[in-house]
């Protein structure tokens, strides 16, 4: 068989990558930011781990949900879990096209959430009992990482293969 045979699976494959791809580099830079912070505190402050680590890894999140879509991806087209299903053209791109938002907007809020998260450990660092506050703004960049998951899960259960 040749690739243009398996065009749909190619692309349905790409799809699945950005996912994972995009979304996992967006969280890799976001909890490095947000770890060169923590370590800062850190160093001054042992006891403050334990909160600065929990910011440290919100900007995670956005890898795992790639991962999810990623995941669902291959099962749909049935890498895994059976039989390699027969994925046209029309239906490869849009599984495509269904991977990119959790793979863009992850990409963008894994570095944003992992700046906000920096911040946030800046507030532990002088004000640790304002751990609840300083989880409020990462936590408001997660909602738009949560929406791509969502749209990007909709979009690829919805498809037909």
């Amino acid at each position: 068989m040749s690739i243009m045979e398996n065009l749909g699976i190619v692309y349905a494959l790409c799809g699945a990558a950005i996912a994972v791809l995009l979304a996992g580099a967006g969280s890799a830079i976001g909890v490095g930011i947000a770890g060169q912070a923590a370590a800062g505190v850190v160093t001054e402050d042992p006891g403050k781990f334990a909160k600065v680590l929990i910011l440290q890894l919100l900007p995670g999140t956005q890898g795992l949900y790639g991962l999810l879509i990623g995941f669902i991806t291959l099962s749909k087209i049935g890498i895994l879990g059976g039989g390699l299903a027969e994925v046209d053209v029309t239906t490869g791109l849009l599984i495509l096209a269904a991977c990119l938002p959790i793979g863009i907007v992850g990409l963008i809020s894994g570095r944003s959430q992992g700046k906000t998260a920096a911040a946030s450990i800046g507030i532990i660092a002088k004000r640790p009992e304002q751990f609840g506050k300083a989880m409020l703004f990462p936590a408001m960049v997660e909602t738009y990482a949560i929406l791509a998951l969502l749209i990007s899960f909709l979009a690829v259960s919805g498809i037909q293969v």
